[in-house]
């Protein structure tokens, strides 16, 4: 097998200790199905190509540079040079600014996921590391430049190493009053939260990611191979949204009961309440009547 390339390497500090670690991706979208864009007519594969917007003319690489646009047409030209003067310098070293409970921060916030090991030398240091974060149930903020951008990072304790995901700033993050804005305010009660929280715990699991398909990629994988062997596939039904007035119907059915369960089972249990009740009024055989009263004469 194969050992993984880091994607980079450097140092994680945490007081006036330095560790040498090594980050690798986490992710990778390579085993996904990649299409091409293809000439209808001919069959062949198109080229992608930069085309001056007003002369229409082609344009070479070498005539092509970065350009911010301040205004409608007018834009002002960044040379790669001046980019990279741009680009905050790096030490190489994720500093540790401090040690957070794990569920403080949004998941909303995360970006990329990397593994993060110890380079060389620095088993022990990070070792050491881990276990500190791990026992006292923490994550670690750092940041450092990387991949040519200053980064927040979020570490957390993984098996044997460490995850560090790099974290979106505050601005990039949209509110969620925006897109909660027209929500109108329902309160739920009664049978249909009592049914709902019923197919909750008849639903309760753990979370298995082996267990989750890609049915994207699934799907396209048999319409390809149904392309090449010359058949088609059979359209699938789309799912209808529940109305207002069907919701407390698929509830029912959805915890297995039909209308008339539910109804007898609501009878039941009034005719229990009522039969509690009587029971409660009718007088103890060990309590002794009250003696009537008489009338003065």
């Amino acid at each position: 097998m194969v050992a993984p390339t880091a994607n980079w390497k450097g140092y994680i500090k945490f007081g006036e200790v330095t560790c040498p670690v090594a980050l690798y991706t986490a992710v990778s979208s390579s085993e996904r199905i990649s299409f091409n864009t293809i000439n209808r007519k001919t069959g062949n594969r198109v080229k992608r190509e930069f085309i001056d917007s007003e002369t229409g003319r082609p344009v070479n690489a070498d005539d092509q540079v970065k350009g911010y646009e301040v205004d409608d047409g007018r834009y002002v030209v960044l040379e790669p040079e001046e980019i990279a003067a741009a680009v905050p310098d790096s030490d190489k070293t994720l500093k540790i600014e401090a040690f957070i409970p794990c569920s403080q921060v949004d998941t909303t916030y995360f970006d990329k996921p990397y593994y993060l090991a110890p380079d060389k030398t620095g088993g022990e240091a990070f070792a050491l590391l881990r276990a500190g974060m791990s026992k006292a149930k923490v994550a670690a903020i750092a940041k450092t430049v990387l991949f040519r951008r200053m980064r927040t990072v979020l570490i957390r304790a993984h098996g044997k190493g460490l995850i560090a995901a790099t974290l979106n700033f505050d601005y990039e993050v949209r509110s969620s009053k925006e897109a909660f804005a027209g929500l109108p305010d329902l309160k739920i009660e009664g049978e249909m939260l009592e049914l709902a929280e019923h197919i909750i715990r008849t639903k309760k699991g753990s979370f298995d990611a082996g267990a989750f398909d890609d049915r994207y990629e699934a799907a396209v994988a048999e319409l390809v191979k149904a392309k090449i062997e010359g058949r088609s596939l059979p359209k699938k039904k789309a799912p209808i949204a529940s109305k207002p007035g069907d919701l407390l119907k698929a509830l029912r059915e959805s915890a297995g009961l039909s209308a008339s369960k539910s109804k007898s089972k609501r009878k039941a249990a009034n005719a229990n309440a009522g039969a509690s009740r009587q029971k409660a009024e009718k007088p103890s055989a060990k309590s002794k009547p009250a003696a009537p009263s008489r009338q003065a004469s």
